[in-house]
């Protein structure tokens, strides 16, 4: 294995010269950092990152904390995240905690004994007292959930008036049994998306009876195959369906296409996120788009400027980025028939 030593026998300098050319340390002229980093090059040097942690310093990694990779919208951050991290040096990590607090723990505790250089985290909805202190000990902020004891640097989106402007454009086609499928209140964006469907019908003059909620895991494709083969079934079938994450999104239009239920003539229904696929699912999908690659790079950014300038602009940071209502086919005025499956 090359060393510091070969390299600086290489070039005739000392091994300490060599250490802070490679440090970037600004005793070290320009010319000779460059002698050496091109020699390091040229010898196959690989620093020993393990050494530097051990004097203090920290990785050149970042890590991601999500709840499941297998959703669509977590892994297109992830991809972003990536390529904005290795452009400026940093390796992305990911840790899954599959919505459990103490997996959540026992990743934090992994990767603050590794001494990454920051934290992007989608937190559980009751964050441990341990994960909170650790992560009071190295740069973060939090995507899309905020829990108030993680910190004030937050990336998220304005999900109240996301579900607003779907279940309001439903209620505008003259709706009056409409239901919402989405994640527990106890996740602030689960507790957001309710508020803005509820407030939605409020507005519109509808009975309280006139919207029904199903409230279950966010990430589970079959919970949303169960919900809607339940609402389905009722005798009072909902005319129209908006749903509140992309898994409830793919479940439901999986067991719809089951069942052979009409879309829009039994059925309207309002998706959540926009997959390539949405645009050409039965009559197209009117969804909620999502900015997800600009909300993605701009999380980066700002930690990347943290990182580099250190804690001295470290106050409160909030960036909320707004949805959008993508109109396609899927939706249409009730026929006045309840909901049901086709023969």
């Amino acid at each position: 294995m090359i060393t510091t030593r070969d390299i600086a026998e290489r070039l005739g300098i000392s091994v300490s010269t060599v250490g802070r050319a490679l440090a970037d340390d600004a005793r070290i002229s320009e010319e000779t950092k460059f002698r050496v980093r091109q020699t390091a090059s040229e010898m196959g040097y690989v620093g020993n990152r393990a050494a530097r942690m051990m004097r203090g310093a920290s990785s050149n990694v970042v890590a991601l904390v999500i709840p499941d990779i297998r959703n669509s919208f977590y892994s297109t951050i992830a991809h972003e995240l990536s390529k904005n991290m290795a452009a400026e040096g940093f390796q992305l990590m990911l840790s899954e905690t599959d919505d459990d607090r103490m997996v959540e723990l026992r990743h934090l505790r992994e990767l603050s004994a590794n001494r990454v250089a920051g934290v992007i985290i989608v937190p559980t909805a009751r964050p441990h007292s341990e994960s909170v202190k650790l992560l009071r000990a190295v740069p973060h902020l939090q995507l899309l959930r905020r829990h108030p004891s993680l910190g004030s640097q937050w990336f998220g989106v304005d999900d109240r008036e996301a579900l607003h402007r779907a279940t309001a454009h439903l209620v505008a086609l003259g709706h009056t049994r409409i239901a919402y499928l989405g994640g527990p209140e106890e996740l602030p964006t689960g507790a957001e998306r309710l508020r803005g469907f509820r407030a939605a019908l409020e507005e519109g003059g509808l009975a309280d009876d006139a919207g029904r909620a199903e409230l279950g895991p966010p990430s589970s494709v079959h919970h949303g195959r169960e919900a809607v083969r339940r609402l389905l079934q009722e005798p009072a079938a909902p005319t129209a369906l908006v749903l509140g994450s992309i898994q409830l999104t793919l479940g439901v239009l999986e067991e719809l296409s089951a069942q052979g239920v009409k879309v829009p003539g039994e059925l309207s229904v309002v998706g959540f996120g926009d997959e390539p696929g949405f645009s050409w699912w039965g009559p197209g999908l009117t969804t909620i788009g999502l900015p997800i690659q600009e909300m993605a790079t701009s999380c980066a950014l700002w930690l990347l400027r943290r990182l580099k300038n250190g804690p001295e602009n470290d106050g409160p940071y909030t960036s909320v980025s707004p949805g959008s209502l993508v109109l396609r086919g899927s939706t249409a005025p009730p026929d006045g028939k309840a909901s049901s499956k086709s023969s």
